[in-house]
């Protein structure tokens, strides 16, 4: 048997990691400015996740969500807190598709309607409701086609307007950054828009968290540098540091019928002790704030590259905008400079999602690499 092909391959087989290096099978060693899409938030092996998961399993790694486990009630005690939205119930689950596809059913339970508004380059994941809300029609089969959704432009204040004034959605789905897109945002402006015309029209705001949540724009979630409030927020990716794991956070204003949302896996021990264990780090090492400073020194450094034409993001969620495709240059940063960096949807967009307890130190090694191979 072989393995389907999903992606094109680098000839990279990474063996070990550590913080933010990463160890390949011939002894080359690279910096990681990627993350494995935003996943790695508080480094590769950190001592405290990796004891906190093996003394977790030591006791119990697994069992069903049929009986008790006081782990959910610290992890979302604890996420309420850091996070400051306390007003919320959280539902755990694996992954960010996974998240806002429970997220889109909750929302059309609620409203009992079912069309869905998403925006351009939006990315959502790629199970059924999920990939229809997702603007990439390559990852399309005929059977998502069957859900309801209808995109918008991003920051379009007028076909906004126009689209929401019926009684016909249950959702808006918005990324607080798009990630996959390449590194745009609603402005506050917008978003505040959206969010005054979903209450008016009494339709379910899902922002979709799971690449930029959980610190990687300078605070907890995205959307709080926009001075609103979803009815659901969507999580995954650098809340489990490599663990699967993902959830959505209800605002406690939304109902539905016990049994509607269920899960095997989700939520389980290991999952649950890995989050945590996130949060502890983040909590610890202050790493919110280390994105949010980090950012600013990495939009400085960039801003002195005369080949970047845009610097997109926040935090350390960014991008850098080229007036060439960007797939070469990666290439060259993996092979020549020994440096993992990430692509997007727009081909002149250069992806930097790194840990977020990076140093200054790292982003002069990366500004480094990138000139040697700009010339």
């Amino acid at each position: 048997m072989k393995l389907f092909d999903v992606y094109p391959l680098y000839d990279v087989t990474p063996v070990s990691a550590k913080g933010i290096e990463v160890l390949d099978d011939k002894g080359e060693k690279y910096l990681d400015f990627y993350g494995g899409h935003a996943v790695i938030s508080i480094g590769h092996s950190h001592p405290h996740y990796v004891n906190r998961l093996k003394n977790q399993l030591e006791q119990i790694g697994f069992y069903s969500n049929s009986v008790q486990n006081p782990l959910q009630h610290q992890l979302a005690e604890k996420l309420g807190t850091l996070s400051n939205c306390p007003d919320y119930n959280l539902f755990l689950c694996n992954s960010g598709a996974e998240a806002n596809e429970n997220a889109l059913k909750m929302a059309s339970f609620h409203t009992g309607k079912s069309k869905v508004i998403a925006f351009s380059n939006g990315f959502h994941g790629r199970t059924s409701a999920a990939v229809a809300t997702t603007d990439n029609p390559k990852i399309n089969a005929p059977i998502n086609k069957q859900q309801e959704v209808n995109f918008l432009p991003l920051n379009d204040f007028e076909a906004f307007e126009k689209t929401i004034n019926s009684d016909d959605y249950c959702a808006v789905i918005l990324e607080s950054i798009q990630g996959v897109g390449g590194l745009d945002e609603p402005t506050t402006e917008f978003y505040q828009f959206v969010a005054e015309k979903c209450k008016l029209n009494k339709v379910v705001l899902i922002a979709d968290e799971v690449q930029c949540g959980f610190g990687r724009s300078g605070k907890f979630f995205a959307f709080q540098h926009h001075g609103i409030q979803p009815d659901i927020i969507s999580i995954a990716k650098g809340m489990g540091n490599g663990f699967p794991v993902g959830g959505i956070l209800i605002h406690e204003s939304i109902k539905a019928s016990f049994g509607l949302l269920g899960t095997t896996f989700g939520g389980n021990h290991l999952a649950c002790v890995a989050t945590l264990a996130v949060l502890e780090v983040m909590e610890a090492e202050n790493l919110i704030q280390n994105a949010d400073e980090l950012g600013v020194y990495f939009k400085a450094k960039a801003a002195e590259i005369p080949q970047v034409k845009k610097i997109k993001g926040r935090g350390l969620m960014l991008g850098l905008e080229f007036d060439f495709e960007v797939a070469e240059l990666r290439k060259k940063m993996i092979f020549n400079q020994k440096l993992f960096t990430g692509g997007a949807k727009d081909k002149y967009v250069l992806r930097i999602l790194p840990a977020l307890n990076i140093t200054k130190d790292h982003i002069d090694l990366f500004f480094e690499a990138l000139k040697a191979e700009l010339g």
